[in-house]
């Protein structure tokens, strides 16, 4: 049919030329966000493109969410403005008629965000933090740069060192100065290497001399060592007690249901899926907007919408990972209430030209009825 398929047809352009720009907006701002951790060294600098590829993969789906509302808001309301949609009414078209059409256009975009949500997601947030933990679990010297102070990733230790070659895992002329809260340290050497042992990263020194001073007392003492191991690294924990429940797969997630974290990120999933639907009925509700008044005030409204809606959906999953309630309950009352909404705000609008919410009292002379 004609009005199916113009209708399809306009919403993918709009959906096209949003994506592209939201997409632009999220990955310029994940990028700041991503040198800003390189140059704090929370993130190693090689991975910062690997990482914003993990990043702006996991947050896909929501900008394939709000990419889809966006489209639906703004060709609806476009056709408004233009009368487009006064010809259909009059037609014979009613609002609910576009749903077909929407939902015909939108479907694979919904599937996408489902099937994102629930698999793309916990393998995106497991590459992300394996990346992380192996940047945070090398050792402090191998993120000294060769002839530049630098300090440990706690702060407690400022250290210098000559590399030796290529060699990552040894240098010469080590400097280290060691703060505690009793005490202050100033330990060299000629030579060091990195040893691990007992899970756990361990700076051997050569041939040095060691300065400690009691900050309480003010009592110094020397010694001098031809061997000293020093702790630089943190010790390694098991990655299976420190998986965090949005880097778990969704079937682990269903076979631990029981716990509230993993019910909590399920909750997050599932409602990623179903607030995508739900937008996209309450989109062609929100559309609505004068022909004579040339003004944006429904897009704001719909941008409004899509920001409380999805706090709600993160909100639910704070809830449900706290026990106060439990996710079928949470997912119905939600997701069960937005669907209410969206579905009574399009019968209002298909049928608000029939409905006065105040009617006005009728004069006498005009409401008085006709003598035969």
């Amino acid at each position: 049919m004609l009005f199916d398929s113009s209708l399809r047809r306009d919403l993918a352009r709009t959906f096209g030329a949003t994506l592209v720009v939201i997409l632009t907006i999220v990955l310029t701002m994940f990028l700041i966000r991503m040198l800003g951790q390189a140059a704090v060294g929370n993130v190693s600098p090689q991975d910062v493109v690997l990482l914003l590829g993990y990043t702006a993969l996991g947050h896909f789906p929501t900008m394939l969410s709000l990419s889809l509302f966006v489209s639906v808001v703004v060709t609806l309301g476009r056709m408004y403005r233009e009368s487009e949609m006064s010809i259909w009414f009059a037609s014979g078209v009613g609002l609910p008629r576009f749903v077909p059409p929407v939902l015909g256009m939108g479907w694979p975009v919904l599937l996408l965000v489902a099937l994102m949500a629930l698999f793309v997601w916990p393998w995106v947030n497991q590459q992300s933090t394996r990346l992380k933990e192996t940047y945070e679990r090398r050792s402090d010297l191998s993120r000294v740069a060769a002839g530049q102070f630098q300090s440990s990733r706690d702060g407690s230790k400022v250290f210098f060192i000559e590399r030796n070659g290529e060699d990552s895992r040894s240098g010469r002329n080590v400097f280290i100065l060691s703060t505690q809260p009793d005490s202050e340290s100033v330990t060299s050497a000629r030579t060091g290497h990195i040893e691990n042992a007992d899970d756990a990263n361990f700076l051997v020194l050569d041939n040095g001399q060691r300065n400690e001073q009691n900050t309480r007392t003010g009592e110094k003492t020397v010694a001098r060592f031809e061997n000293y191991r020093i702790q630089v690294g943190e010790r390694t924990r098991n990655p299976v007690e420190t998986v965090p429940p949005k880097a778990r797969t969704t079937l682990d997630l269903l076979g631990a249901a029981s716990d509230t974290r993993a019910a909590g990120e399920l909750t997050w999933r599932l409602g990623l899926a179903l607030g995508s639907a739900n937008l996209t009925l309450l989109g062609i509700g929100l559309s609505a907007t004068q022909p004579r008044r040339a003004s944006n005030w429904n897009l704001l409204f719909a941008l409004l919408a899509f920001v409380v809606y999805y706090n709600l959906i993160t909100l639910s999953q704070s809830w449900v990972s706290n026990g106060k309630f439990g996710m079928g309950a949470t997912l119905a009352a939600v997701h069960g209430t937005a669907f209410a909404i969206a579905a009574g705000l399009l019968w209002w609008r298909d049928h608000g030209t029939h409905l006065t919410l105040f009617k006005r009292p009728c004069p006498p002379p005009a409401c008085a009825p006709r003598k035969a």
